[in-house]
């Protein structure tokens, strides 16, 4: 990171280790999250998919019925209630797919503070309507036209901008990445999801999953539902974008086919080339394409806790289609991912076996993209 924003850096970890303790902090965030997100979400049980299927037991952790349409709300409420604790007057955010943008200018709004959002070119134009969104928030939308135009490029001109107005500003990463203490404050704030999900399954079900599946750009709703589960004999599976395909150049699949280097602040695995250039990632989902993963994930891979797979845009596409067709329900491209993977797991899975997959967002936001590749 620039010395210039380590202090900043060290004393959001101080404030934050503050916060985590604080009841009247954790009171007043559990209100917001219960009464102003709609926590907690449903752990829904899709017995059509699971009987079109014929295998595993299907259920969806419904973080698209969240207010914003997405997990993202659970982070951007937490790290808005830390910069009013801090006492800073304007966020700033990086985003992708726009959904932690969107979520960002409502926090912005709810608590009173100025916002401005960094969006790639390439991204706004994949995402109008959630760039017409932020800006009824009452966020500043600034488009990022250098690299890839779009969450890598994005996310460093939000650490350009903080550097020039860290006093007064509070940056809200969206995912578990970034310099520490960002990969754990959005992992603390996301695992609500699994630990609603624990005791959801166990009040179904009378046991834990055998499989949990979840996609995995930055990879946040993933860290989110594995962190609680870490402890248990769960299978934890994380699902990446392969794009065209993994020997294709053009894919975002950072843990199944990236080395080891160093990103925006944190080591861990990224698209790089031989002398440590980022490479561009490809993705039809806006919010898979990132050319790193959060340090924590690299962590799991390496030692063997989680596995990580890859499902191809083609893929993405059947299985965004096939939920809707069979269950009614319209999910985020990126959230298609995970149920193309879990679909095809469950087939080979008897009917005693149970997946969890985390449907981390609705899909309104990429109807323009679906409707022109369909």
């Amino acid at each position: 990171m620039p010395e210039t924003l380590m202090p900043a850096v060290y004393a959001l970890e101080k404030e934050y280790r503050k916060a985590r303790s604080d009841k009247a902090f954790k009171k007043e965030l559990g209100c917001y999250l219960r009464e102003y997100a709609g926590r907690p979400t449903p752990l829904y049980f899709a017995k059509r998919l699971t009987g079109r299927l014929g295998g595993a037991k299907i259920y969806l952790k419904r973080e698209d019925l969240l207010h914003t349409g997405a997990h993202k709300i659970n982070n951007t409420l937490g790290q808005g209630l830390l910069a009013v604790k801090t006492g800073k007057s304007r966020l700033i955010a990086e985003t992708g797919a726009g959904q932690h943008g969107v979520a960002t200018a409502t926090v912005a709004a709810l608590l009173g503070l100025e916002c401005e959002i960094f969006m790639g070119d390439e991204d706004i134009r994949r995402q109008a309507v959630n760039v017409f969104k932020m800006k009824l928030l009452g966020a500043k939308v600034t488009p990022v036209h250098s690299g890839s135009k779009t969450l890598k490029d994005a996310m460093n001109e939000a650490i350009r901008d903080w550097v020039t107005n860290v006093r007064t500003t509070f940056y809200v990463i969206g995912s578990v990445a970034g310099p520490h203490p960002y990969p754990m404050i959005v992992r603390d704030f996301q695992s609500v999801i699994g630990v609603e999900t624990r005791r959801q399954i166990l009040a179904k079900e009378k046991r834990l999953p055998d499989h949990i599946v979840a996609c995995v750009g930055g990879g946040s709703n993933a860290m989110g539902i594995f962190y609680p589960f870490l402890k248990d004999k769960v299978n934890l599976i994380g699902v990446e974008a392969a794009g065209l395909g993994l020997n294709s150049g053009k894919h975002a699949a950072t843990l199944c086919k990236g080395s080891v280097g160093v990103l925006h602040g944190s080591k861990s695995y990224i698209l790089q080339d031989d002398d440590g250039q980022i490479e561009i990632a490809h993705s039809i989902s806006a919010g898979l394409d990132y050319p790193g993963v959060g340090p924590e994930h690299s962590y799991l891979k390496t030692v063997g806790r989680a596995k990580y797979v890859a499902v191809t845009d083609k893929q993405a596409l059947e299985g965004f289609s096939m939920l809707t067709e069979i269950e009614g329900i319209i999910p985020a491209l990126e959230s298609s991912h995970a149920l193309y993977h879990a679909a095809r797991l469950a087939k080979r899975l008897p009917k005693s076996k149970v997946i969890i997959v985390c449907l981390s967002g609705r899909g309104d936001k990429d109807i323009d993209i679906v409707r022109g590749v369909l």
